[in-house]
């Protein structure tokens, strides 16, 4: 099995895979209220989420961390997959924290009190932003 993870990249990869992995794996058997309450964050920040039926979009974004923390936790998953499809995820997260309203200090980019636990994401898009840049940094110099 060749594995497509370098040694360094791991702990990232681990640490993020784990955290995202739990979030989808307690999503699974959601309620009603708490599908309610994820939908009504996400179309806060993303109103065309709307459209979405709570419970369903509650699954899909379940099977969504599922498979991006399963993908992760794999080192045969190529870092460059693995580390575009963080960057994704992490930026609609920090998207969310960024346009929901009472999350941010007025005028500025600092959290308040309830934005706390979504700021901290923003360790998740500098990890999928590590892990691409990389790779394609070293695509690049085998070219020359």
């Amino acid at each position: 099995m060749k594995l497509f993870t370098r040694a360094h990249q791991l702990p990232g990869r681990l640490a993020a895979g784990a955290v995202i992995l739990n979030s989808g794996m307690g999503k699974v058997n959601a309620d009603e209220a708490a599908a309610a309450g994820v939908h009504g964050m996400a179309t806060t920040a993303y109103p065309f989420l709307g459209k979405l039926d709570p419970q369903q979009f509650t699954r899909l974004l379940s099977r969504a961390e599922i498979a991006l923390g399963t993908a992760l936790l794999l080192p045969v998953v190529p870092s460059l997959l693995a580390g575009a499809a963080l960057t994704g995820f992490a930026g609609g997260l920090v998207g969310l924290y960024l346009r929901t309203p009472g999350l941010r200090r007025e005028g500025s980019l600092r959290p308040t009190p309830q934005g706390i636990p979504l700021v901290k994401d923003i360790w998740l898009l500098a990890i999928g932003l590590g892990l691409v840049l990389e790779e394609l940094a070293d695509r690049e110099a085998d070219q020359y």
